[in-house]
Parts: structure tokens; C-alpha cells; sequence
């Protein structure tokens, strides 16, 4: 037990680390000043009304996945999906405001996210409705960015900042499933491009939602170079502040013998 107990700690304290570093150190440091359960110093409450939100996004997800596949209830499969990824806003929401912003909230609510957007993506790509090189950029650039950020953690501690042109590409690509799934509204193919593989760009015409799934994947790109550029950046500098930061020990031992 005693040796069980250690290691569950470490799992716990590796995933606040990397949902939100400055948070776990505040709380592990005793500075933080903001009221528990707010998004700077979140408590370590389960059974939340937010938390049972994020949880019935995955179930409704699970749901739509198996009607989708069948090929029946279509109707009923697009709905849960589309209630699903509303509870994305709203369980963000309830926790802010009724202030149980939790850790096992932050840890799960990244993760259902990507469960939502890749059902949709598989779902649409396995139907014929979705060009596959969109469904492989999509999940491709997910899982280099999580391997990225895995292989920083040697450089540095802290993760990488969300940018805000993320949180957009985000937005555009779910809304652009979304519509895509319910079919409507169609539009003409614009013809801009003879191509086989960017429908409404083309001849083809095709779900509106279309051109935000192509507006997502302009700001991914965006994205996932200005990661790339800060990665780099984080690797090139590790060595200086690695010296920095045992110069500033050294000086802490000095000043304390």
C-alpha cells in the first residue's frame, strides 16, 4: 500500500502537470490566492454538475457512434451529436460559474473533445461524405502535436500556451462537422479548382460547412507551425536556462550557509 500510494500520486500530479502546470505549482507552493475551485486553483471534486456534463458527452458520443455505423436513426444520431458538442460550452460554463472548476474537469474535458471531433471525422470519412486526406490531416496533426508536447517535457516543464488561432481552428472544424453531418444547407460548387478531392472548391456542390472545415484546416496549419516555431525556440534556450536556474540555486545555497 505504501508503495501504491506514491505512485498514484505521481500518475495524479502528471496530469495536472500537464493540463495546467502554474496551477499545480501554486497549490503545491501554497501562493495561489484564488478562490478554490476557480480555473487558477481548481479543487479535487469528482462528482461535480460539470463533471456529469463532460461524462454524458462521451456516452452521447458512444451513441452516436453506433447509430451512425448501423446506418439507421441518422437523424437521432446527428442530434446527439450535436447535443454533445454543445455540453463542450456548456459544462465550461457551470463550472466557472457555480465555481467547481476541477482537476478531473480539466483533465477529462481536452480528451472528450478529441473523442467528439475524431467520431465525427471517422464517421463522415467511413460514409464517403468527408475526402479521407481531411480526416488524416486532422488526426494526424493531433497526435504530432501530443507527441510533440511529450518530448518538450525534457526541455521544459511548463507546457506550451494555447494560442488563440488553436481555440478558432477548433471552433471552425466542429462547426464545419456538424454541418457537413446534417447535410444541409448544399451549395453549388463554386468551380474554383478542378480537383477531385476539395468538393465544393470544385464542380461538386456540397454541405456549406464545407468551406469552415477548409477554414480549420488553414488555421491548423497556422497553428501547428507556430507550435513548431515555440518548440524549437523551447529547445534551442534549454540550455541557458538550464545554467540560469543552477546559478540561481547555487546562489540560494550561498546565501542560506
Amino acid at each position: 500500500m505504501a508503495k501504491k500510494r506514491p505512485m498514484k500520486e505521481r500518475v495524479k500530479n502528471n496530469l495536472k502537470h500537464k493540463v495546467d502546470y502554474d496551477a499545480l505549482v501554486a497549490q503545491q507552493q501554497g501562493t495561489t490566492i484564488s478562490p478554490l475551485g476557480t480555473s487558477d486553483n481548481p479543487c479535487n471534486r469528482i462528482f461535480t454538475i460539470a463533471n456529469v456534463i463532460t461524462f454524458t458527452r462521451l456516452i452521447l458520443t458512444l451513441c452516436f457512434v453506433f447509430l451512425f455505423a448501423s446506418g439507421e436513426h441518422r437523424m437521432l444520431a446527428l442530434i446527439l451529436y450535436t447535443v454533445a458538442a454543445a455540453t463542450d460550452f456548456l459544462d465550461g460554463q457551470v463550472a466557472r460559474r457555480t465555481q467547481t472548476v476541477s482537476w478531473v474537469g480539466k483533465i477529462m474535458d481536452p480528451i472528450m473533445d478529441r473523442v467528439l471531433l475524431f467520431t465525427g471525422v471517422l464517421g463522415l470519412m467511413l460514409t464517403g461524405e468527408l475526402p479521407e486526406w481531411i480526416a488524416i490531416f486532422v488526426i494526424a496533426r493531433d497526435t504530432y502535436l501530443a507527441i510533440a508536447a511529450q518530448f518538450l517535457q525534457r526541455f521544459r516543464q511548463r507546457p506550451v500556451d494555447v494560442v488563440f488561432i488553436g481555440k478558432v481552428s477548433t471552433a471552425l472544424l466542429m462547426c464545419g462537422f456538424i454541418d457537413v453531418l446534417l447535410g444541409v444547407p448544399v451549395m453549388r460548387g463554386l468551380n474554383l479548382v478542378n480537383v477531385s478531392f476539395l468538393p465544393l472548391l470544385n464542380a461538386n456542390p456540397a454541405p456549406v460547412g464545407m468551406l469552415f472545415i477548409y477554414a480549420g484546416i488553414v488555421c491548423s496549419t497556422i497553428t501547428t507551425i507556430i507550435y513548431t516555431k515555440t518548440g524549437i525556440s523551447i529547445i534551442r534556450t534549454a540550455p541557458a536556462q538550464r545554467q540560469v536556474s543552477r546559478r540561481a540555486k547555487r546562489r540560494v545555497q550561498r546565501e542560506k550557509s
